[in-house]
């Protein structure tokens, strides 16, 4: 059960629309739990049977599968406000996690136990509307994945994501593992192609941090 302050929380850190009815937002108290989970832990790992999906209130979490030769890809990344679509999947289909979530920066969030979130989809519009608009905005984003792994060459999406995140912050802070694991690449692969960009004046690469110097070529 949350308390005053965490209830307070959810509602200021969740859509609107989704504690808009007085019924749910009562039930919402009784039945969910509040967690902190720290950067580094592991929410699911494939096939974990799922018993309860988080809302997050802050941090960030990553999705990502990993194949039998230890390769990964991410799915998606989702932070406050939002939930795992994967999860709510689970929990509507009774099937186990199909990938691995891992909290990316220090979260919190509320639990709501699996009997209960169905029960609430077939109840709550504002909660199935939740749902519904968790599935379109994952769907968009797979569509994109797939599209680039099956259509698009490995150096055009590496130049895109450098472009993409120099962005946010430039020199970057990551590893060649690193990248590799967003793309569903190679780490030896990554760091030829980095090689090749570099060379051609794009990017300087340095220890744990890749430096943007021509975005417009990236692009």
């Amino acid at each position: 059960m949350l308390d005053s302050a965490q209830l307070q929380r959810a509602r200021a850190s969740l859509p609107n629309f989704l504690l808009a009815d007085e019924s749910l937002v009562r039930e919402f108290q009784i039945a969910a739990s509040f967690a902190y989970i720290p950067a580094g832990q592991d929410v699911f790992l494939e096939g974990d049977r799922v018993e309860g999906i988080a809302l997050l209130l802050s941090g960030v979490v990553r999705v990502y599968k990993v194949s039998e030769t230890g390769r990964a890809i991410t799915l998606y990344r989702f932070g406050t406000g939002q939930s795992c679509i994967l999860t709510a999947n689970a929990i509507l289909s009774s099937n186990n996690f199909p990938a691995v979530a891992t909290v990316e920066q220090d979260a919190e969030a509320v639990i709501i136990p699996s009997d209960v979130f169905r029960d609430w989809v077939r109840r709550f519009d504002p909660w199935r509307e939740f749902v519904f608009d968790l599935l379109s905005q994952r769907l968009s984003t797979l569509m994109a994945i797939v599209d680039e792994v099956a259509f698009q060459r490995m150096d055009a999406r590496l130049a895109s994501f450098l472009a993409t995140r120099a962005r946010i912050q430039n020199p970057i802070r990551i590893t060649h593992a690193e990248i590799a694991s967003e793309l569903g690449s190679s780490r030896e692969v990554i760091s030829r192609l980095l090689e090749d960009l570099s060379a051609r004046g794009f990017v300087r690469v340095g220890r744990g941090q890749i430096e943007v110097l021509d975005e417009a070529g990236l692009e």
